[in-house]
């Protein structure tokens, strides 16, 4: 039975005049659960905003929206309110109590329950959520993953008929990014739930999705089963942001298959690969850490914490990071790699050790010395960064601070706006740009003071692949110039094909650092999905670059077997 229908829907923004969204039409049955991709800023939040009338931002729009037959304005605040559940990127952003529970009894409180029905909710939310053991903490307490659960439990409590999520995993480490997806996908199941699901993290909800949506420029460029996507896109020539950051599984099929059905999963891609494949080969050759340059950022023995009496946040923290290394940061959400890198910025100091960048302490920089030129932070939140009213005049003030010339700032921005595909938007107001956008844009700032140390909060966050490969490419550029990027991500599958070194942050400490292939190859969780397809088979492989490496030098040997050579 249909759900929810879209006719001919077109969107534009008041001070735009390119359209958001162009003749937008798609119908959504009931228990489907639909995967929404696409480049950023390519109209996914927007579309999704528009299905929940109260969230539809301001704008010319034409076209319809149907929930169950009525035209959106039709739908009665509350009806929507129940019924029609939104989950944001930004988990804080959701949160407006200061206790679980009081979060849980809120929208059912709005929507004049009485209380022994908020009660039963919100204890059997909490049951099925697993929030028992912290429905008593205060809210900003809470982990990223935490707090993201929360906020789908809160929308559940109310018993919505269809859930939007827009790309809800965003700011959650890999483990809790794959219980996140995977508490989606047992409400589908479970309860017959409708979801439509915006994401850039293909890996663990291509599997679950019953159909694709691609958009590009605003428009729906794709409509299929996740098998059949890739297939759609060559068809149709467009969604080429989208094809680098299909599942490995697919991505594998890609680059090894000739014909037949693509695998989607991890466990298709291992069954695939040990049917197609030989392993006589079974490992490539393991490259040492480089020696690098000079030694750039040293932190020894540090222990920090927020407050006196509370625990320490970093515990005899020790690491060294060189000129001319991408060196990676990984970690669950709360083991610390944010306030690494706010103590390497010199906004925290810890309260032992000590940190030396380019070989001064950073005491030792005066009037704020260290920020021209030797180092530059782009922060999780990349809204932080901007202070003026368009990106271009953002830009400009920069590059004033920093003695650029009026020719020169021109060319520079130019060159990093165009290379990251923000170069049309330096007339927009910071805030309103997409997620994606916002965290292109901050790169492009931090670049533009040509630091010697980069420090990096998540900077793949609600990027697209394209621009992945993008980022990826101006790291390896950045580091071949001397430069030192020091990156903290979620990012597996990024840090796996583009950093030198790995590391792992646990409790406050640094556990374990390798090359990627050493590091990746031993870990069964933090570890990327082309190597749980290889495992057993191959054994160093961690991007499916290797395992096509792997599967190429079989080949070759059993030709010239073949051949008696």
């Amino acid at each position: 039975m249909e759900l929810l229908r879209v006719e001919d829907l077109s969107f534009t923004y008041p001070t735009e005049q390119t359209r958001a969204l162009r003749h937008i039409s798609f119908a959504v049955n009931e228990g489907e659960l639909i995967l929404l991709c696409g480049a950023s800023g390519c109209g996914k939040t927007t579309l999704l905003k528009l299905l929940k009338e109260e969230l539809a931002p301001e704008g010319d729009r034409t076209g319809s929206v149907f929930y169950k037959g009525k035209e959106s304005a039709e739908v009665s605040r509350r009806e929507s309110a129940a019924e029609i559940g939104f989950v944001m990127q930004d988990p804080d952003s959701q949160i407006v109590t200061d206790k679980v529970w009081h979060e849980l009894a809120f929208g059912l409180e709005n929507l004049g329950l009485p209380n022994d029905a908020i009660r039963l909710r919100s204890a059997e939310t909490a049951g099925y959520f697993g929030i028992s053991d912290w429905f008593n903490d205060s809210t900003d307490e809470l982990s990223g993953g935490q707090k993201q659960v929360l906020n789908l439990a809160c929308v559940m409590a109310m018993h919505p008929s269809l859930l939007l999520l827009d790309e809800p995993t965003g700011q959650l480490d890999p483990i809790a990014a794959a219980e996140f997806i995977a508490t989606v996908k047992k409400l589908n199941t479970e309860l017959g739930l409708t979801v439509i699901l915006a994401e850039h993290r293909l890996e663990e909800v291509f599997p679950a999705a019953d159909r694709v949506i691609v958009m590009e420029e605003g428009e729906i460029v794709s409509d299929a089963r996740p098998c059949d996507t890739p297939a759609a896109l060559k068809a149709a020539g467009r969604g080429q942001t989208v094809l680098p950051g299909l599942p490995a599984a697919m991505r594998l099929f890609g680059a090894l298959g000739d014909g037949g059905r693509s695998p989607i999963s991890v466990r298709e891609g291992r069954d695939w690969l040990r049917s197609r494949c030989k392993n006589e080969v079974r490992s490539l050759p393991e490259a040492p850490c480089a020696d690098g340059g000079e030694t750039t950022v040293e932190v020894k023995n540090a222990y920090f914490r927020y407050e006196k009496t509370a625990p320490d946040v970093l515990k005899n923290l020790s690491l060294r990071a060189k000129a001319g290394e991408i060196f990676a940061v990984l970690g669950g959400n709360g083991s610390g790699k944010t306030t690494l890198l706010d103590c390497l910025a010199g906004l925290q100091k810890p309260y032992a050790g000590t940190i030396k960048i380019c070989g001064k302490k950073i005491k030792e920089y005066k009037a704020g010395s260290m920020y021209r030129c030797v180092l530059s932070y782009l922060p999780q939140d990349p809204k932080t960064v901007f202070v003026q009213d368009t990106l271009g005049e953002d830009l400009l003030t920069l590059c004033r601070a920093v003695g650029l010339t009026e020719d020169g700032a021109q060319k520079t921005t130019a060159e990093l706006t165009d290379r990251f595909g923000v170069g049309g938007l330096l007339h927009r107001h910071p805030y309103d740009l997409s997620g994606g956008e916002q965290q292109k844009a901050a790169l492009v700032k931090m670049l533009l003071s040509g630091p010697r140390v980069l420090l990096m909060d998540e900077p793949t966050k609600g990027m697209d692949a394209q621009a992945k490969l993008t980022l990826g490419d101006t790291l390896r550029e950045l580091r071949d110039e001397g430069r030192t990027v020091i990156l903290v991500t979620h990012d597996i599958e990024f840090a796996a094909v583009y950093a030198d070194r790995c590391a792992m942050l646990f409790d406050g400490e640094v556990f374990a650092q390798g090359t990627p292939r050493a590091f990746f190859s031993d870990n069964n969780y933090y570890t990327t999905a082309a190597n749980r397809i290889a495992r057993g088979f191959y054994d160093n492989a961690v991007t499916v670059e290797d395992i096509a490496a792997l599967a190429e030098a079989n080949r070759r040997c059993q030709w010239q077997n073949k051949a008696g050579c």
